[in-house]
């Protein structure tokens, strides 16, 4: 069973990682190719392709200046990323045999990484999946990274009877995900409702915090069987049969 998330916009390489224990990207010649053509973008192309200040232009455009894939700022994946779907992961508790399970069980997906293990290296970046950047692959990142992110993760369940990809992942990045070519695994996409207003709706706060949570349940009870996974009920989520189907899983509180 393999986990699928998001990566995060917000990043931290201040603070050290609780462990020293590191992996390389398995994607990393393609991450060069792509840092390669963002190098070629001004500040100006940067702040209209990704939609971002001029600050963060800047910032961006200092960062594929400069970029080389093995030196400078570098820090494990798992523990760079602070979005809300990583607040919700709380990766900081985790004990090493959670890191070690977490690289076993556990995917990022990125738009410049393409797929990322916990403790793979990576270095500050901007570069979201949904950005329409023309590449020798056609004219975006999903043009890009589908057939390599398909090929990676039959590979990374190869081995398994009944592999199962667990969807926790923003439908921006899975779309990048060539489905039809996982062949026969199976694909589980839970989904995080929350009542508002008397209706059951996902607010994309808590399904982020949520997707997260979902994860850190899976590495600290070590599951690996997806039934398991119905008893998720971190912050009150209770798995609701009735709102559900074979792959849609709903959880709703």
């Amino acid at each position: 069973m393999l986990m699928l998330l998001s990566p995060a916009k917000t990043l931290d390489f201040d603070t050290p990682a609780p462990t020293t224990e590191t992996s390389k990207p398995v994607l990393l010649r393609e991450a060069s190719t792509l840092a390669k053509l963002m190098r070629t973008k001004s500040q100006q192309d940067l702040a209209s392709m990704m939609k971002i200040s001029p600050k963060l232009a800047a910032l961006n455009h200092e960062r594929f200046q400069t970029w080389t894939p093995a030196r400078g700022a570098l820090k494990q994946s798992l523990f760079a990323f602070r979005g809300d779907v990583y607040q919700g992961l709380e990766a900081d508790t985790f004990s090493t045999q959670d890191i070690r399970f977490a690289q076993k069980h556990l995917r990022m997906l990125s738009g410049l990484y393409g797929l990322l293990k916990p403790l793979d290296l990576i270095k500050p970046y901007r570069l979201e999946m949904g950005t329409r950047l023309s590449n020798q692959r056609g004219a975006d990142l999903y043009d890009f990274w589908q057939a390599a992110l398909a090929k990676k993760l039959l590979e990374d369940l190869d081995g398994q009877t009944k592999p199962v990809l667990i969807n926790l992942a923003s439908n921006e990045y899975f779309k990048a995900v060539d489905v039809p070519a996982l062949g026969q695994v199976r694909i589980i996409n839970p989904v995080f409702k929350d009542t508002s207003n008397g209706r059951l709706k996902i607010i994309s706060f808590f399904a982020k915090r949520a997707r997260g949570a979902m994860a850190n349940f899976v590495i600290k009870q070590r599951i690996k069987q997806p039934e398991h996974l119905k008893t998720f009920d971190t912050d009150g989520y209770q798995y609701q049969p009735s709102l559900s189907s074979e792959t849609d899983w709903v959880f709703a509180r």
